[in-house]
């Protein structure tokens, strides 16, 4: 028995000593000391000891098992040891090498902008509302006053889907929507994407934003207009702008006017920003048709309103004098990372 133990533990302490890996580490401890190794099969066969030797036999046995536990977590001590210097080694990092540039995205022009004249409107007790940019031919054209054989509907200006369906023009179709719901008053204003046939140009593209705004109550004139967009534009150009409104022809408006603001780099006196006029035009505006009101239910007889709508990327271009809308589609960095 003695000769068996000592033979059991030369063996399993060669191959403590010669084992390469914490895998081969752990093979050798379960066949050895496991269920089924070898010391294990030894206290098993003690029941054909003598009784009077069962003592000396159990102390050599757990003699042996010391040693060789012994052993083996030495072994994984030595060997954990040698692998985290090695990955300590493999991770160092250099301090002198320059801190990698964690580079933060930011809103695009065209979202502060919009964000800006949300506010303004918000800040006067308008609800933002939108609307779908597929829309029907009823509530872009014939629901605001524009008759079928109007320039407007003509294919080379709109993008038409069916006879029925088109890629909105503008964003007064949310209004009229809106109007539909016969929840009254209503101050509202519909920002949104709109679509038009035009080429791709400094000035034009055939996908652009918009925002239109819709007022509607009991004795609103047009001087409610002139003063809610008067302190619209001295909010966004600026306390001493100044307002100019001139007649014009819109069919869902009467009457009508597209409205200036005075130049906000020369103060009106002309300059290149403003080719010498003093004066740059900005969006268009006027009194709801009463025959628009009409088709949505409204009675023009108690109710008026006013309307207005403007560019999104005018705005933009203007705030920031930017010389070609292009730049605010074409996503280059050294461009969007000015603002």
């Amino acid at each position: 028995m003695k000769e068996q133990l000592d033979k059991i533990r030369e063996s399993a302490l060669k191959q403590i000593e010669a084992t390469e890996g914490l895998d081969m580490l752990n093979d050798i401890r379960v066949n050895v000391l496991g269920k089924k190794g070898e010391l294990t099969s030894i206290l098993k066969s003690m029941k054909d000891v003598a009784p009077e030797d069962r003592p000396k036999v159990g102390q050599m046995v757990n003699e042996v098992r010391e040693e060789i536990e012994k052993s083996l977590e030495h072994t994984k001590k030595k060997m954990e040891a040698a692998v985290r210097e090695a990955k300590l080694a493999s991770e160092t990092i250099d301090v002198t090498l320059p801190a990698k540039k964690n580079n933060v995205g930011h809103r695009h022009p065209n979202t502060i902008t919009l964000e800006d004249v949300e506010n303004v409107f918000i800040g006067m007790g308008y609800e933002v509302a939108e609307g779908p940019e597929v829309e029907k031919d009823y509530y872009n054209f014939e629901a605001l006053n524009i008759p079928a054989d109007h320039p407007a509907k003509d294919e080379q200006d709109t993008f038409y889907i069916t006879g029925d369906l088109l890629l909105r023009t503008q964003t007064s179709s949310t209004q009229v929507h809106e109007m539909e719901k016969g929840k009254l008053p209503i101050k509202m204003i519909a920002p949104g994407r709109v679509f038009r046939a035009d080429e791709v140009d400094a000035t034009h593209s055939p996908s652009f934003h918009q925002i239109e705004g819709l007022v509607i109550d009991k004795d609103i004139t047009f001087a409610d207009l002139k003063g809610t967009l008067a302190e619209f534009a001295k909010e966004i150009f600026g306390e001493d702008v100044k307002v100019k409104f001139r007649p014009h022809h819109f069919p869902f408006t009467e009457p009508s006017a597209e409205m200036d603001v005075s130049c906000f780099k020369c103060g009106g006196k002309g300059c290149r920003f403003c080719k010498g006029e003093g004066w740059i035009e900005i969006l268009g505006c006027g009194m709801v048709h009463p025959h628009v009101l009409e088709m949505s239910g409204i009675d023009p007889e108690e109710y008026t309103g006013f309307a207005f709508g403007l560019g999104l990327e005018r705005i933009a271009v203007l705030k920031y004098e930017i010389d070609d809308m292009r730049l605010l589609y074409e996503n280059d960095i050294r461009f969007l990372e000015q603002f």
